[in-house]
């Protein structure tokens, strides 16, 4: 049975607060690295959520909600990024690329969530769409993950407190 449009809104506000926890999140990434590649990936993705909220604004205004009326949803605010300012603070780049990883692997999950609901066609596609988005963020972090060089010279999950990037990516 189709959500009403109330739990639909609901839904839409939970997936703007994760827009913007990423647009703080990469904001403060891109200010805080010194690395050319880490500073312009990092930046080069804020347009893209700021489109991705904004449409997601607009839907919930289309389905009668109000997207700046968030309630619970809001008092959780970066979650998917909590870490990052001790990264920022260490000056630790490994760690923010670590830290902005995260952040899109929770943003993958609250995506795939949002996904697992009986949505209106319109509204899925749109979020279809904007997960897509997400998961194409998250392996360009990986991958600027990937060719970061390692601070010790155990990577392993142990080391981390991370599990192993299979056991990390979320399910497509």
């Amino acid at each position: 049975m189709p959500l009403k449009n109330a739990e639909v809104v609901s839904i839409l506000n939970e997936l703007i607060e994760t827009c913007e926890d990423g647009l703080h999140g990469f904001t403060t990434a891109s200010k805080a690295v010194d690395n050319v590649s880490a500073k312009a990936l990092f930046a080069s993705r804020l347009p893209n959520i700021l489109r991705g909220e904004s449409e997601l604004k607009a839907e919930v205004r289309r389905l009668g909600g109000d997207p700046d009326k968030r309630g619970t949803i809001a008092g959780a605010l970066h979650r998917g990024w909590i870490d990052l300012k001790s990264a920022v603070t260490g000056k630790n780049e490994e760690a923010i690329v670590m830290e902005c990883e995260r952040g899109e692997e929770h943003a993958a999950h609250v995506y795939e969530d949002a996904l697992q609901k009986d949505l209106p066609y319109d509204t899925r596609a749109i979020i279809e769409r904007q997960y897509r988005g997400v998961v194409e963020n998250l392996g360009r972090v990986r991958a600027l993950s990937k060719s970061a060089p390692a601070s010790a010279p155990d990577s392993s999950s142990a080391s981390t407190g991370r599990p192993p990037e299979s056991e990390s990516r979320p399910s497509l």
